[in-house]
């Protein structure tokens, strides 16, 4: 445990199916697939919370009660933890790096989300306390070679993240460290490493490298036209972990006394190229494309990847689906929501 964290743990009532949970950005892409994940295990009472319009809703459960509230105004949030017991903060102002690089001031503004959020939760009593962080909150000068090391959770110091949406990941981390250590809420910290997995943006922008990769084979193919354009010059590595890996850590890190206020990697260790991202996809595909590279496109560090040494260390579990077996089932999710755009149905994007 960390430094942070030195008072007395005592520990919480069993977590009863009727008791509330919280999920705010559940109308995103990993928030909404965490609702599912708890209607699936038998929770009741689940409150999802997001400020885009129901319609635009990545995935609505039924039984679940659903608020469209902007977090970061203050008053919204007393009223989104009202009567909770757990709170899952994974509402933000982001996307892939195309729009991280772009629009830093959103990003940095979703620090009112979970400073205001924070303390409600504080405010109403609740018990637990999760925050989404990102592996941009780490030091950028050790991810300037795409074989750098995979990074360990002491990395994000001395602080030097992604301007804008990993300051705001590494400040909103502090203040979860600071109200267990002053005030005694539980707080929780997972850094994201790139997620993945059907019912996620895909279009418009905001989609990160492997829906992209996906829907830009799916374009050539139905264009006729074999060519794709990759940003950079493709031999940038990364790690992307399935969506089902990751709300189970989710669930996993929230129940373990062990990382109150603890930041942990939570991400796969399975390094890649982007020129090997798409060769995964051209296979999934059966096709071949033509290349081209766009070297002034936003492509962010040389090199990230996680190192697991410490959530196998405490949960004796990784995230461990093979990147492969996760982006046939995405292709295919997203292949089926381009064809149905085609036909002017309505499709989540």
């Amino acid at each position: 445990m960390s430094i942070e964290t030195k008072r007395l743990v005592e520990p919480d009532p069993p977590l009863q199916p009727d008791d509330l949970l919280v999920i705010t950005g559940a109308g995103g892409f990993i928030g909404g697939n965490l609702v599912r994940y708890f209607r699936r295990k038998g929770f009741r009472r689940i409150r999802a919370v997001d400020k885009k319009p129901l319609p635009e809703w990545y995935v609505r459960e039924p039984g679940v009660e659903n608020l469209c509230l902007d977090l970061s105004q203050e008053e919204n949030c007393r009223r989104a933890v009202e009567g909770a017991v757990e709170v899952y903060n994974l509402a933000a102002d982001m996307g892939g790096m195309g729009f991280i690089e772009r629009y830093r001031v959103e990003c940095l503004r979703s620090i009112l989300i979970n400073t205001h959020l924070i303390e409600a939760a504080w405010r109403a009593g609740v018990r637990r306390y999760f925050f989404s962080s990102s592996a941009c909150a780490y030091n950028i000068q050790l991810q300037q070679d795409p074989n750098a090391r995979a990074l360990k959770e002491s990395d994000a110091y001395p602080a030097w993240p992604e301007r804008g949406y990993g300051w705001e990941k590494l400040m909103s981390e502090i203040f979860c460290q600071e109200y267990w250590a002053e005030r005694g809420l539980k707080t929780f910290i997972a850094r994201f490493h790139n997620v993945y997995g059907p019912y996620g943006t895909w279009d418009g922008g905001r989609e990160k490298a492997p829906a992209a990769i996906c829907r830009k084979v799916i374009e050539a193919i139905d264009r006729n036209d074999l060519r794709i354009t990759i940003w950079g010059d493709g031999r940038q590595t990364r790690s992307f972990m399935y969506i089902d890996d990751c709300v189970y850590g989710i669930d996993r890190i929230m129940h373990c006394d062990q990382l109150i206020a603890t930041p942990i990697n939570l991400g796969s260790s399975e390094l890649v190229s982007i020129n090997d991202l798409v060769s995964i996809v051209e296979r999934i595909a059966g096709v071949t494309l033509k290349r081209e590279y766009d070297l002034n496109a936003p492509r962010g560090v040389a090199g990230r990847n996680s190192d697991n040494t410490f959530i196998k260390q405490v949960l004796g579990w990784e995230p461990s689906t093979p990147l492969e077996q996760g982006l046939r089932v995405t292709y295919q999710w997203i292949k089926e929501q381009y064809e149905a755009r085609k036909q002017g149905k309505r499709v989540v994007e």
